[in-house]
Formats: C-alpha cells, sequence, structure tokens
C-alpha cells in the first residue's frame, strides 16, 4: 500500500507519545480541579504542574497562563474590546477584532509605529514568513512559533501572548493566553471563577496535561537542533520544485521564515487542484490556513502581498513536521513535477 505523506503541519500537528501518555494519566484522575477533597486534590496537581511546564517553556510565570480552548478564544480574550490595530496578514482570529488594518509589504512584513495598541503576529501560517515583534506589543499571536522558533515571553516585550496546543504536539481544543496579573483583562466566560476569575469552567484537564507534556517535549526538540534540519529538507525541496517548474513564485523566501514552511504559486495551477492531485498521489498539503470550515478560499493574505486574484488562488502551502524525511520532501517533488507535466500538458 501507498504510504501517506502528511505535509500540513501548520494546520496541525500529530499528537505527541508524550502527551498520549499524560492525558491517558489524566484520564483515570477522577477529582474537580476544584475541589478540595483528596481526589480533587490530584487533579489540581496535575492541572499546575501542566501550568508549570507551559510557564517555562515561554519564559512567563505559573500565575500568567491562562487556560482557553485554543488560540481562537485565547485572542479573543486578549482582544475583545480594546480597539487594538494590526496587520492585514493576521489569522482570521485575530483579523476579527482589529481595527485598522496594518499593511505589508511584499515579504509580508509590517512597521508598527504603535506597539501599545496593536496585535501582532511572530510567524505567519500560510507563507511563514517572521516578524520582528516590537518592544511594548498589545498581543502577540505565537501560535505558529512555539517549538519551532526560539521564544520567551519575557524578553518579547509583548503583554499578552496566544497560543493552542495542536500546533506543537498537543491535543486539539486546549490552547492558553499569557497575560500577567494585573492587566486589565475582563472574562467572557463567567461562572465559578476557575482560571483566577479569569476564565471560567471546569478545565479540560486531560487536554491541558497534554500541552503541558507536549510543549515541554518541543522546546527540548528545538534546543536539540531537530527544526535546524526541517529547514535543510524546506530548502532541498524548494530547489527541487524550482527546477521542475522556473516560474513558480515562493512566497517570502527572502524574509525570515519558519524553518518549516514553502508557499509557493505556480501560475495557472490551481492551489485546490494542486492539493488533491497530491492527495490522490499520497501527499497531504493545503492551499492556504485550514480555519475556514473545509472551503478552500482566495488567500487574503497573499492578496495583502500584492498577488491578484488568480495568482493568489494558485498558491500551495507545504508545512514540514519532525517526522519529515528527506525522502519524503525528494519523493513530493518528484510526484508534484510528474503531475505538473500532466496539468501543461492537457492545458497545451
Amino acid at each position: 500500500m501507498m504510504r501517506r505523506v502528511y505535509l500540513d503541519h501548520n494546520a496541525t500537528a500529530a499528537l505527541r507519545p508524550e502527551a498520549r501518555a499524560a492525558m491517558l494519566e489524566a484520564y483515570d484522575v477522577v477529582g474537580n480541579p476544584s475541589s478540595v477533597h483528596t481526589e480533587g486534590r490530584a487533579a489540581k496537581g496535575l492541572l499546575e504542574k501542566a501550568r508549570a511546564q507551559v510557564a517555562e517553556a515561554l519564559g512567563a510565570m505559573g500565575s500568567d497562563i491562562v487556560f482557553t480552548s485554543g488560540a481562537s478564544e485565547a485572542a479573543a480574550l486578549a482582544l475583545a474590546g480594546r480597539g487594538l490595530s494590526g496587520a492585514s496578514i493576521e489569522h482570521d482570529a485575530v483579523w476579527s477584532w482589529i481595527d485598522p488594518v496594518l499593511p505589508v509589504d511584499g515579504q509580508g512584513r509590517v512597521a508598527v509605529q504603535a506597539p501599545g495598541v496593536t496585535a501582532l503576529q511572530l510567524a505567519n501560517s500560510e507563507t511563514g514568513v517572521v516578524q520582528d515583534l516590537p518592544r511594548g506589543l498589545a498581543v502577540s499571536d505565537v501560535t505558529q512559533a512555539v517549538g519551532r522558533l526560539p521564544f520567551a515571553h519575557d524578553w518579547s516585550g509583548a503583554e499578552m501572548a496566544v497560543l493552542s496546543a495542536h500546533k506543537f504536539g498537543g491535543p486539539k481544543g486546549v490552547g492558553a493566553l499569557v497575560v500577567p496579573q494585573g492587566s486589565d483583562l475582563a472574562a467572557r466566560i463567567r461562572g465559578g471563577g476557575q482560571e483566577m476569575g479569569r476564565r471560567s469552567g471546569t478545565e479540560n484537564l486531560p487536554g491541558i496535561v497534554g500541552m503541558g507534556a507536549a510543549i515541554s517535549a518541543a522546546v527540548a526538540e528545538l534546543a536539540a537542533g531537530r527544526w535546524e534540519e526541517i529547514a535543510q529538507f524546506r530548502n532541498i525541496l524548494e530547489n527541487a520544485l524550482e527546477a521542475a517548474s522556473k516560474e513558480t513564485i515562493f512566497v517570502g523566501k527572502g524574509a525570515d521564515r519558519l524553518p518549516n514552511t514553502t508557499c509557493f504559486v505556480t501560475p495557472g495551477w490551481k492551489g485546490e487542484t494542486q492539493v488533491m492531485a497530491m492527495d490522490l498521489a499520497g501527499f497531504a498539503i493545503s492551499a492556504g490556513s485550514a480555519c475556514s470550515s473545509g472551503k478552500v478560499t482566495e488567500s487574503r493574505v497573499l492578496r495583502a502581498l500584492g498577488f491578484d486574484a488568480g495568482a493568489a488562488g494558485c498558491a500551495t502551502r507545504v508545512s514540514l513536521g519532525p517526522g519529515t524525511t528527506q525522502e519524503d520532501v525528494l519523493r513530493f517533488a518528484d510526484v508534484w513535477a510528474e503531475k505538473l507535466r500532466k496539468h501543461r500538458a492537457r492545458a497545451a
């Protein structure tokens, strides 16, 4: 049987074995973390261990970590009602809350004039382009960067940071907002006063425990140099694709990018067509962000970078992960080149 190759890690990463093991342990803990009896204290202990793991990985205090259902909820908690500006390439979870919208250059970088009233992503999910976060930023979206780039909240200079567990090998449906005690933050979910009164609701203990284990494993993997090797595979892939198609444009190639991400535009070959063709050949890739309810739509990010509608519709994203091998990317390039030749022959 054909071995499938997963190259869509910016959409979601595989659950790490460390996270799976920690979650299975947590599922056997019956207590509510808010209960004071023995079972409740056992659950509370697991919760606070995970909080400490996330805080240590992010260079924050445990009291700064507010667990949420994911980055979208964390962004809403940080941004709602604040009237912050942000870049035109922000993820929809941030884009939905910002006004005014700041323009970007042809590489997708933005010049921030007023950091204290600005929300800005560290790395773009579609292009991989990395921003230089200015000191004093109100909110940073570090969802795509955690575990792939060196990052510490204490030296980033941002007041708050948004992240999601499933991007670095934790479970889906859990994330966090990093927010120091004393920040002007109004709870959006009210009730029992969990998460130090900043986000009520009984905590998703297995998910949070999985997030803690995953982020510890992810930063250890980063420190060991695994993502430098992944960057080499990304470059090998781009060189092979460029050899097969001189007209293909690699978005943001001249800028600092995530080590695993390549976004490329092949004029005349729709991104959705490439995704379907490569899927049938055993490769999972995407035509942009995965957060559009399964719809394949024109990339707002590429339009902001100056691509016209036709070119933006021909964009494809490949995002590698810890399990990706050089053989995977070379086989992808060979199959992609063959699919391109067939597409050109049909179009002739």
